[in-house]
């Protein structure tokens, strides 16, 4: 599934495309609005622009809830937790319910941490089976590695295939341990949009775009809409 790309000039055009879009999403609906966040250095420059004067005061914060696709097992204060990053970049900047604010645990062991996320994400959703007519997620915010990975389904590992827990450890593949959402819980988005900026993704994400691939990100096929927001870098957009 390739889905529907949009190319904007520059990644300060591209996060405030996303910030419009997801505002308007979010606006759109009547009830409990559920968010996967990303990592990485495009999405925070969202999150900062979520928390600006120019949309903190649009955006419906009391009806939003906020998970993350994926996390380093690392203490919440470490610079390289997800977590860190959307709260010091929107979540401590705007009026947000502690209630509304899921991370993945941090405790414990990976594993436990894991299945912890699970029940939590459960809770929510009020079953333990998901059914494609009702999506877990509202929106599902992606990255895109240059090898391909998406949250932390890496290249090769195990997690790829699996498809009864929805979180799961990552303990090879990277230097440090990670804990992610798996594709059925990715895939239960009524709108899973991967933020892509730079050259260095555009062999990658020209590749997915060609078809065939079959890296990690390539293989996300959600129940709803999947969309590419890309800079002109990345869907490599050449003067003619």
């Amino acid at each position: 599934m390739i889905g529907h790309i949009e190319i904007l000039p520059d990644p300060p055009a591209l996060a405030h495309h996303v910030a419009e879009w997801m505002t308007k999403a979010a606006l759109a609906a009547t009830g409990p609005f559920l968010v996967s966040l990303s990592g990485g250095s495009t999405p925070k420059t969202l999150y900062r622009l979520l928390a600006s004067d120019a949309f903190r005061c649009r955006f419906p914060w009391q009806r939003v809830f906020w998970y993350w696709g994926d996390e380093r097992f690392v203490p919440y204060d470490h610079p390289d937790s997800n977590y860190r990053m959307a709260r010091e970049a929107m979540l401590d900047r705007a009026p947000v319910p502690p209630e509304n604010i899921h991370p993945v645990p941090a405790d414990g062991t990976p594993d436990e941490a894991a299945a912890r996320y699970e029940r939590t994400l459960q809770d929510h959703y009020g079953a333990t089976a998901l059914d494609p007519g009702r999506p877990l997620f509202d929106i599902t915010l992606l990255g895109l590695g240059p090898d391909g990975h998406t949250a932390s389904l890496l290249p090769g590992q195990p997690v790829l295939e699996e498809r009864e827990r929805w979180v799961a450890a990552v303990s090879q593949g990277r230097p440090e341990v990670r804990i992610t959402l798996t594709y059925p819980a990715i895939e239960s988005s009524r709108y899973v949009a991967f933020l892509v900026a730079g050259k260095e993704k555009a062999a990658i994400l020209n590749a997915i775009r060609a078809g065939g691939s079959d890296v990690p990100a390539a293989r996300v096929k959600p129940v709803g809409e999947l969309i590419w927001f890309a800079d002109e870098a990345a869907a490599d957009v050449r003067e003619q």
